[in-house]
């Protein structure tokens, strides 16, 4: 039997080229030259980011000079300025060069210049501002005697105060202050229904003297204070406001009283 060609192979199976799957090529990837290893990652970016700026900080800052940098005693090291924790110093370098460390010393700078630091040495306290607080040695307490009085128009009661202050210092004249129960701490519990009456004068001690929590009346002539300085007598007089007065007190439309 004669078979032709096309018979003879009809009956095989067709043959399939094997195909080898394709390898990615970590190399030579798109950004990187011939034999670098390829792009770096994230975290080797930032190493060297780190690397570099703490060598650029190491031109500018001596951390034994920086008033900023402390080493606590887990062996970290912390900034004072933006409370930051490092765990080595190449760390805390390269915060020193970050914006937030930069922002920091801008407003500090600007603080201290308001505030007249950092400038002429010769400067004095008073004029910075700053009140410099002197130890004096306190004598005791000053004499005083209170008088009751009564205005006859507006039947208004008070007080005149009379403190002798014979060693006071030269130049200093009595200080007058009126306290709350609630912000003095000798009386506990305090009493709301009462005030306190401070006089203070160097180099005696502060003399308290306790009111009646009653509204005070504050116009021309029945609140004053006056210093003689000839006698050395300090001199208080404080009015209170009748009870019709407390009572409509504030209300709108009500006429003021007569004085």
């Amino acid at each position: 039997m004669n078979l032709t060609i096309t018979d003879k192979y009809r009956n095989q199976k067709p043959i399939i080229p094997f195909i080898r799957a394709p390898i990615m090529d970590y190399q030579n990837r798109a950004g990187s030259k011939f034999g670098g290893g390829g792009v770096a990652s994230y975290s080797a970016t930032n190493a060297d980011r780190r690397e570099r700026l703490r060598k650029l900080a190491l031109e500018n800052i001596d951390l034994d000079k920086d008033p900023y940098f402390f080493k606590n005693h887990v062996g970290s090291f912390e900034c004072r300025l933006c409370l930051t924790v490092h765990q080595n110093d190449g760390s805390y370098l390269a915060h020193t060069q970050g914006r937030k460390h930069q922002t920091n010393l801008a407003r500090r700078a600007a603080r201290e210049q308001k505030e007249g630091k950092g400038q002429d040495g010769s400067l004095l306290p008073a004029s910075m501002g700053v009140q410099v607080k002197r130890n004096t040695v306190k004598i005791g307490r000053p004499g005083y005697k209170i008088t009751k009085t009564r205005d006859p128009f507006t039947r208004q009661h008070g007080l005149l105060f009379q403190l002798q202050y014979q060693e006071i210092t030269p130049g200093v004249v009595p200080r007058v202050r009126f306290m709350s129960a609630f912000e003095q701490k000798v009386d506990n519990p305090p009493d709301k229904n009462f005030q306190y009456l401070l006089v203070a004068a160097e180099p005696y001690q502060t003399c308290g003297f306790k009111l009646q929590a009653r509204e005070l009346d504050r116009s021309e002539g029945k609140f004053w204070t006056w210093f003689d300085e000839d006698n050395k007598e300090f001199w208080i007089q404080i009015m209170f406001k009748t009870e019709r007065e407390e009572r409509y007190s504030g209300v709108p439309g009500l006429a003021p009283t007569r004085r």
